[in-house]
């Protein structure tokens, strides 16, 4: 997957009904997240989207990927909870600041599973395709120690 150059994301305009648009595939998403809904979650995602751990370099890629990745992560943590604690919508996408806790009780970002309650700020953007109208993925940021 290319991504955008920054100037062209800088150049990108804010029109207010794309914008809408954008927060509601968001609630969308987190709604399907919450409800370990992998259909629905892929159904808010283009074609060719790219899930990556950053501080790992994993990666997954198009709609088999998401759903690999979707699948590790609800194995790694079955009670997880996303906390939301910042947001920003823009016509670039969603960026998001959330506190992840649940029980590490399978192997997620390259750690065993340790059976140990977690609590782990990520940073999670959004990117949006504009010819799609759904997000081209995910891309994970949080501290690895901390896992």
């Amino acid at each position: 997957m290319t991504r955008p150059r920054i100037q062209a994301q800088l150049a990108r305009g804010f029109d207010p009904v794309e914008l809408r648009r954008i927060k509601r595939l968001w609630v969308r998403h987190s709604i399907a997240e919450d409800r370990r809904d992998i259909d629905g979650l892929v159904a808010t995602l283009a074609p060719e989207c790219r899930y990556e751990v950053v501080p790992t370099g994993q990666t997954w890629d198009g709609h088999a990927g998401a759903r690999a990745f979707y699948t590790e992560l609800f194995a790694a943590f079955p009670d997880n909870a996303f906390a939301l604690t910042e947001i920003v919508v823009g016509p670039q996408g969603v960026f998001e600041v959330a506190t992840l806790t649940g029980t590490n009780q399978g192997p997620w970002a390259g750690a065993p599973p340790s059976g140990l309650p977690i609590r782990l700020e990520v940073l999670i953007l959004f990117p949006w395709d504009p010819a799609t109208e759904r997000f081209l993925g995910e891309r994970i940021w949080f501290d690895r120690g901390a896992l």
